[in-house]
């Protein structure tokens, strides 16, 4: 959730570590804070966004440092619980991810041998046990250290006099930018892309001794060789193009999204993956795991798969399935994560493999931890992805499980050239949603008006709904929530009246008669609906108060033309309520604690 850097070079770090720091300003964060090294060190930190800090710094010449924007977890948004955190002496600092479980212990522990610790957090046990365990071995005591800690944790410490910057991961992402006389670390790549697209993906368990020349690694005490991978795309990629938001260019960006998600999986002869299992075999069973966004396109993945292959599918939400007392076997896992390194995703792929599952990764993130712990991955090809809010990964990700499912598909072969064709034609109906952008902000501006939304669809727009929800919710501060239509009439009907708009999703297909009922009665109770349906239905222009028409295809690929039109919607509300919408508070674009 919160981002990391380091830096150590022949430059100044003071910019790099602001500039970087900026870069990561997507992942959400309420304070943050840096810590350059020399003879001594000097922390700068307070609440507030990292242009405020840069403001009121003074120019330091030294050029080791790390920086640190922070989400509040043990202990609230304040100067002296953001990051970076001293041992008592000052010469040491750190900068720290993930959660430390066994912190009270540590700290009554280090309280009781005279350490004084001055903030609320879990992060400050760790330069303490620096301190404690420090015996002239910079390297050593940090091992020592990390030995003691139980949890989830990414970290990096650095000492004055030390021309080095020691980090250490476990449970939660980071990577080494190499450079030319010059080394970075960071919890993503956007941070690195200024100075160098050559990184090292760390795992867990690493130390790795990072020097301005020179990168070490360390597993279980053993130095070990991990690979350098080039990033494939570069800081324009993750730059606005002229947009106000990244949440719009981002948006605008599905056509070609889905254009290089399907030319990856044409180019190759075989198949996005085997779902049979390694080797072939029968399709029986098939689990398909994922939290929030991700969740929704599993759901969309049930229907797809379901409706092609004919075999049952399993969608559980990662972090309750890890909690289950179920220890499923023989099944194809899918999982699917966005930045490839979600926390309960990653614990669900431990669980499934340890009792003989195979799994099968859907991610965005080259190089990411679920691709070193799945058995195969599908890349979903869609570039770097800012807002918090996720738009384009989505689409990929269906995109994914369409190519995942067709190669199975039970139809004959007219029908499945009919599906293939249909879904290369899928860019350019998608761009028809966008080009309808004008019409579908002017409705936003009527639903920015109301404090609570339903969103209702049916069969395989069910999951939409509930997606257009949340995006609704994530960056308007709108209450709204997704239902299968007939599910309102158990309990929500209630809520219904004046104030209480409907969203609609249609589709012609054998859900259309119980839906154009559902509508009927939500107008009886007197909500105001905004209906999605096809540009040639002529049954809800007279049933609804509003109509945004999408583009016909056919229903099975109806997600992916429906959802484009409900994250406009989503975003021109947000921006007509001013909200900010590319780092919605309180949430963040990795989760990787618990």
């Amino acid at each position: 959730m919160c981002g990391i850097v380091g830096y150590i070079g022949d430059k100044k770090a003071q910019p790099i570590l602001l500039n970087a720091l900026g870069k990561l300003e997507y992942r959400g964060y309420d304070s943050c804070g840096i810590a350059i090294a020399n003879k001594s060190i000097e922390v700068y930190k307070d609440v507030g966004r990292v242009k405020a800090l840069a403001k009121i710094l003074e120019p330091h010449n030294g050029k080791v440092g790390i920086g640190h924007t922070r989400w509040a977890t043990h202990g609230e948004p304040s100067k002296i619980n953001a990051h970076p955190h001293s041992d008592c002496a000052g010469k040491i600092a750190v900068v720290h991810n993930g959660t430390i479980n066994n912190f009270s212990r540590l700290r009554e522990m280090l309280a009781e041998e005279g350490h004084v610790l001055a903030s609320e957090t879990d992060t400050e046990v760790i330069p303490h046990l620096i301190e404690k365990y420090y015996d002239g071995d910079f390297e050593k005591a940090v091992e020592m250290a990390v030995g003691e800690i139980d949890g989830a944790y990414t970290m990096i410490a650095i000492m004055a006099g030390e021309s080095r910057l020691i980090a250490a991961r476990k449970d939660s992402p980071l990577i080494i930018g190499v450079g030319d006389r010059e080394n970075l670390i960071a919890s993503d790549v956007p941070a690195l892309l200024d100075y160098t697209s050559r990184v090292i993906y760390l795992e867990d368990g690493d130390i790795a001794v990072v020097s301005a020349s020179d990168v070490k690694v360390k597993q279980n005490g053993a130095v070990i060789d991990r690979e350098v991978h080039e990033i494939s795309w570069s800081m324009e990629d993750a730059q606005k193009g002229g947009y106000e938001h990244f949440m719009l260019k981002e948006i605008h960006e599905q056509p070609k999204v889905i254009r290089d998600t399907l030319t990856d999986y044409l180019s190759k002869a075989e198949t996005a993956a085997d779902l049979t299992g390694m080797g072939g075999g029968s399709l029986e069973n098939i689990i398909i795991l994922a939290c929030g966004t991700s969740y929704h396109a599993g759901l969309v993945g049930k229907y797809i798969i379901e409706d092609l292959v004919n075999v049952p599918v399993r969608v559980e939400m990662a972090d309750e399935f890890s909690l289950s007392g179920q220890s499923p076997a023989g099944n194809q896992a899918i999982v699917i994560t966005q930045s490839g390194e979600t926390l309960d995703v990653l614990k669900a792929i431990k669980r499934l493999k340890a009792n003989g599952n195979r799994v099968i990764a859907v991610t965005n993130v080259v190089g990411s931890s679920v691709t070193r712990a799945a058995d195969r991955t599908i890349y979903t090809r869609a570039g770097p992805e800012i807002c918090v809010a996720a738009t384009k990964t989505f689409v990929a990700q269906l995109i994914a499980l369409y190519w995942l499912a067709l190669p199975y598909a039970r139809v004959n072969a007219a029908r499945l050239d009919e599906l293939v064709l249909e879904l290369r034609q899928l860019p350019v109906k998608v761009q028809q949603v966008l080009d309808n952008e004008a019409e579908i902000a002017a409705y936003a501006k009527k639903l920015a008006a109301y404090d609570n939304v339903f969103y209702i669809g049916k069969g395989i727009n069910y999951p939409i709904a509930m997606e257009g929800a949340l995006k609704l919710k994530e960056i308007s501060y709108i209450h709204a929530e997704g239902y299968a239509a007939g599910e309102l009439k158990h309990g929500p009907f209630s809520l219904l009246g004046e104030k209480t708009p409907v969203v609609a999703v249609v589709t012609q297909d054998n859900t259309y008669e119980p839906i154009v009922t559902s509508i009927k009665e939500i107008k009886a109770r007197h909500s105001p609906v905004i209906v999605l349906a096809n540009e040639d239905d002529d049954v809800m222009p007279d049933l609804a108060d509003s109509v945004i028409t999408i583009p016909r295809v056919d229903p099975l690929f109806s997600p992916v033309v429906n959802i484009t039109a409900l994250q406009l919607l989503a975003y021109f509300v947000a921006k007509e309520r001013g909200c900010p919408i590319d780092f919605p508070r309180n949430l963040a674009k990795t989760v990787t604690v618990e």
